[in-house]
């Protein structure tokens, strides 16, 4: 005879399947502005499958699981919010400012961390009788930790990329200051840097060079740069560059200047991470080195107060 809750889990497997089945009712769907417009528009006629050469593309599961996986990331944008700070955030670890993609993202990795749970709540149910609303909730806690995880990565990898773009930063800047010195112009001065150096900074400055080469002012184009890397530095220097092209001033000046700022917020940050790390240190020290060394100055006299005894 089967246990009580077996009839709970079938009733749990029944409604979902209704509510599927209720959702995908045409009545129910959603109609984007693609299907909308498609009527209207002047396409090619379709050919047909007997006359294509190539093999047809094969079934994938990917394709299958694409809409419920879209429709999921929806739905997890709407409870979780934040799309201005998870853009700005793609924004600064060098990723496509793609929020959709982005929860697709999350989802997958929800997903994923809930086969592990459950795959680990099976082997516990089968071999201790764990309790299901307990496994339940494990599946679920693992879902939210997959969603969580993948923001975190996005952050760590965000904050990667802006210490090696302040790494990058004050070699840049003495760069363009020697090739404006030379005589060279704003644009070619960019140009010799780009071509010249490699690393995030250097392919920042290449799409700002992109955006003015296709129409954008330059000085926009400089100030688009500064909101992508949100670094403190980085917006002084394109802000002082923006005024030096817009005001006529000596471009020379001012970036030996910027290039010296950007040596001295170099040690500074150097220095900071410097006192943090022998706090750090101190650590170790104080919570293994000190009580071994306690112990071993204790430990006699306390073996011999023990014999005395």
């Amino acid at each position: 005879m089967l246990p009580a809750w077996w009839g709970a889990v079938l009733g749990l497997g029944l409604g979902t399947g209704v509510l599927l089945l209720w959702a995908g009712l045409p009545v129910n769907r959603r109609v984007d502005l693609a299907d909308r417009i498609e009527p209207y528009l002047d396409r090619a006629p379709r050919r047909s499958r007997l006359l294509r050469l190539d093999d047809p593309r094969p079934w994938r599961l990917a394709d299958v699981a694409a809409p419920l996986t879209r429709r999921a990331a929806t739905l997890l944008d709407r409870a979780l919010g934040g799309t201005g700070s998870v853009r700005s955030r793609l924004h600064r670890a060098g990723l496509p400012a793609d929020v959709e993609a982005f929860r697709t993202q999350q989802v997958l990795w929800g997903i994923g961390a809930c086969v592990l749970a459950a795959a680990l709540g099976s082997v516990l149910w089968w071999t201790r009788g764990a309790s299901v609303v307990a496994l339940t909730v494990l599946v679920a806690c693992a879902f939210l930790g997959g969603v969580v995880l993948r923001d975190t990565a996005l952050t760590r990898s965000a904050r990667r990329r802006e210490r090696r773009i302040m790494a990058e930063f004050p070699a840049v800047a003495e760069l363009l200051a020697l090739s404006v010195t030379a005589g060279e112009g704003t644009v070619q001065a960019l140009e010799r840097v780009t071509r010249l150096s490699s690393g995030d900074l250097a392919a920042e400055l290449e799409i700002c060079l992109a955006e003015a080469r296709t129409g954008a002012p330059l000085p926009e184009a400089l100030q688009a740069l500064g909101r992508r890397t949100g670094l403190g530095p980085i917006t002084r220097f394109v802000d002082g560059l923006v005024v030096a092209i817009q005001r006529g001033t000596p471009l020379g000046e001012v970036l030996r200047a910027q290039a010296a700022d950007a040596r001295e917020s170099a040690r500074q940050s150097l220095i900071e991470e410097g006192g943090r790390r022998e706090i750090t240190m101190m650590v170790p020290v104080v919570f293994l080195v000190l009580p071994v060394t306690v112990l071993f100055a204790v430990f006699p006299g306390a073996s011999m107060l023990q014999i005395t005894l």
